[in-house]
């Protein structure tokens, strides 16, 4: 018999996301925080957005935070996120 631990994110009695990971399941569970949060920031705008709108641009940013972070601070925004992939040895066939 298997044991396996799942971790779910549950916001409002609702299941929102199951992970395998504490530290995946805490992550998601705070990015809902930061929407959350950005809702009515979003609302109070003079911007007449509705709320299903506020709430899909609410959890962009929040899913974004990075990106969002490094614009609110004046750099430029990147076109896809740098990964860092390890370099190849070079073979002795060649």
């Amino acid at each position: 018999m298997a044991v396996i631990t799942q971790f779910v994110v549950v916001r409002e009695g609702v299941e929102k996301m199951t992970f395998t990971s504490k530290k995946e399941a805490d992550a998601y569970d705070r990015m809902l925080d930061i929407a959350d949060n950005l809702i009515p920031f979003i609302q109070a705008s003079e911007a007449s957005i509705d709320d299903g709108a506020a709430e899909k641009l609410a959890f962009y940013m929040a899913s974004n935070k990075d990106t969002l972070a490094a614009l609110l601070k004046g750099s430029p925004a990147t076109a896809a996120p740098i990964v860092k992939t390890p370099k190849k040895k070079a073979s002795a066939d060649a």
